[in-house]
């Protein structure tokens, strides 16, 4: 239970409903056991009365009744303390099961682009939901089962040898079999539990993918092998869960028949005492009612083993995401106010994952309200330079200042505060339209709503929607046109009046007209604020206060748009080239 150790600060947060889970345990199994031992003085003195004619009848009609009674009310309540129990311990396993959610999901926010690119939305999903339901089965059932049984166990024992200590140690001794069965089989169920939830966890990312890119799927006749995939993916699933329900299947005839052979050694040897008259009647039954009372939390025993080892290893995939280390952290603040200023000082940045260098040796320096344009091939570095911005990645070598700070200096919430960015694919959530644009700033009224969405020039396109800004959006936009999605997350980042304003290629999806209204009000709206775009397209460039022309992660050339074609370099190949396609 090592990787379950985790938990520990969780089980000490709600140790007090637990001890009073542990409390209410033991009472509701002290009433429980009123009855057997109220059975057996029955029996006893039934017999007493009918082979020695010890009393009288309504003597023992009145014990009768009042033993009946005081049976119907020890187990009332016994139920009562037992419903209590639940309703402690279930509750705090549903506690420990929101907090651990919330960890995972916090700290899954926090890791870098660098994660999940490493790792497939499927699995996490997985890891958040189908780990964490079996890390509750643990801190809920099977503490509460366990607790439960152990309580019962040591109150039987107790009893029972107190009564007949001889009878008592034959009745017990298959239980040493019965936990050398539970060890073996335990250890099996790890692993295989361990297999069982990698699987489903392809599974999970398998479909995920398989919604995500249906589109896809249907436009090159895929369905039919996306569903051999799956059920090929599906029967492995199965197999491996059949290979685990086949150990688990053991337990339960297992821990009957212990309980079996122990019915059988309490009426053979117990039959031979009470011949030999060493014992009375009332012994004899009151011992069969205990072990049968032990037979459901023995075939417990069985079952907790199997939900610990499952969700010990469900808590060893949690634990593996829980120690990725964060890599982009918090700094220590910048107290001056911040105005806009962005400088790079032979920045380098390599991706871990392929050891491309995506840039190599970057300066360049935009003061607070300026324009800077960045024109270069695909996998030139423009989108990677702004997520430097961003503080998406961190560099390798050099400095990112944002005036005359380290952006490493800045905390997260701060710096990101600063910054509204477009970027190159726009995701919009299932949403409303009016709720996706202000993403950028919550408590926007709609006002601002209205106002960011024209000069976004995407107002009149929402207008024309049956239910307008509150239309609702399907997954990722897609009751919207590229060009559409692209406008709505510009809408957002204008609504957020950001110091910094990061475009990564967002008109790529509209045409030249809606492009030149989208420039013009961008030129009208940021002339005090620092921005970059980032373009394919001079033409959404061409007005910047500098542009730099990116290739293989080096800046090539630099300037305006005059100096630049005057250099008749790359830049000025690339004018022309645009130029002759818009004329055809």
């Amino acid at each position: 239970m090592r990787e379950l150790r985790y938990l520990d600060k969780y089980l000490k947060k709600y140790r007090l409903q637990l001890m009073m889970g542990l409390f209410i345990t033991v009472i509701s199994r002290i009433f429980s056991l009123i009855a057997p031992r109220l059975i057996g003085n029955s029996l006893t003195a039934v017999e007493q009365h009918v082979a020695e004619n010890v009393g009288s009848l309504e003597a023992l009609k009145e014990l009768m009744l009042t033993n009946i009674l005081v049976i119907i009310g020890a187990t009332l309540l016994s139920g009562f303390f037992t419903f209590l129990m639940r309703q402690t311990i279930i509750n705090v396993s549903r506690y420990i099961e929101f907090d651990l959610k919330n960890e995972i999901f916090y700290h899954y926010q926090k890791l870098s682009q660098h994660f999940y690119k490493n790792n497939r939305t499927g699995d996490l999903m997985s890891r958040i939901s189908e780990d964490v339901g079996k890390v509750r089965m643990y801190v809920g059932p099977a503490i509460m089962y366990s607790i439960n049984t152990f309580t019962l166990f040591l109150c039987v024992i107790v009893i029972m040898f107190s009564i007949a200590p001889k009878l008592s140690f034959y009745t017990l001794i298959p239980l040493p079999i019965l936990s050398i069965t539970i060890y073996k089989l335990s250890r099996v169920i790890n692993l295989r539990s361990t297999v069982v939830q990698e699987i489903l966890a392809k599974l999970s990312s398998f479909t995920q993918e398989s919604f995500s890119g249906i589109s896809v799927i249907k436009s090159y006749g895929l369905e039919a092998n996306i569903n051999q995939s799956f059920d090929d993916l599906a029967l492995k699933a199965k197999g491996k869960n059949m290979n685990l329900v086949k150990v688990q299947a053991w337990f339960f005839p297992l821990m009957i028949l212990l309980i079996g052979l122990s019915n059988l050694i309490v009426i053979f040897i117990g039959g031979q005492q009470y011949i030999n008259g060493e014992i009375e009647i009332g012994v004899l039954a009151e011992f069969i009612i205990y072990i049968n009372m032990l037979t459901w939390p023995v075939a417990v025993v069985g079952w907790v083993t199997s939900v610990v080892q499952q969700a010990e290893a469900s808590q060893k995939r949690i634990n593996e995401f829980l120690k990725e280390p964060i890599e982009i952290k918090d700094g220590v603040g910048v107290q001056k106010a911040f105005d806009g200023g962005i400088i790079f000082e032979n920045v380098t940045l390599i991706y871990p994952e392929t050891k491309i260098k995506a840039l190599d040796n970057i300066s360049f320096n935009v003061k607070a309200g300026e324009t800077l344009g960045i024109i270069g091939k695909v996998g030139s570095g423009k989108s990677t330079l702004l997520n430097l911005v961003n503080r998406l990645y961190d560099v390798d070598q050099g400095k990112v200042l944002l005036d005359e700070s380290n952006i490493k200096d800045f905390k997260l919430n701060e710096l990101r505060s600063y910054v509204g960015n477009v970027p190159q694919n726009a995701f919009l959530f299932s949403e409303s339209i009016e709720n996706n644009i202000r993403f950028g700033k919550l408590n926007a009224d709609i006002n601002e709503v209205i106002e960011a969405s024209k000069n976004a020039s995407i107002h009149k396109n929402i207008s024309k929607f049956k239910e307008g800004y509150k239309t609702l959006l399907g997954e990722r936009g897609l009751t919207l046109s590229g060009g559409q999605i692209q406008r709505v997350s510009i809408a957002r980042a204008l609504i957020k009046d950001p110091k910094i304003l990061l475009l990564d290629d967002c008109l790529s999806a509209v045409d030249t007209d809606t492009e030149e209204k989208i420039l013009k009000n961008l030129k009208r709206i940021s002339q005090n604020k620092t921005t970059i775009i980032v373009s394919h397209r001079i033409s959404s460039v061409k007005d910047a206060d500098k542009i730099i022309v990116l290739d293989q992660g080096k800046i090539i050339e630099e300037g305006d748009h005059n100096t630049l074609m005057k250099t008749r370099g790359n830049y000025f190949e690339l004018f022309n080239r645009q130029q002759d396609e818009k004329q055809d």
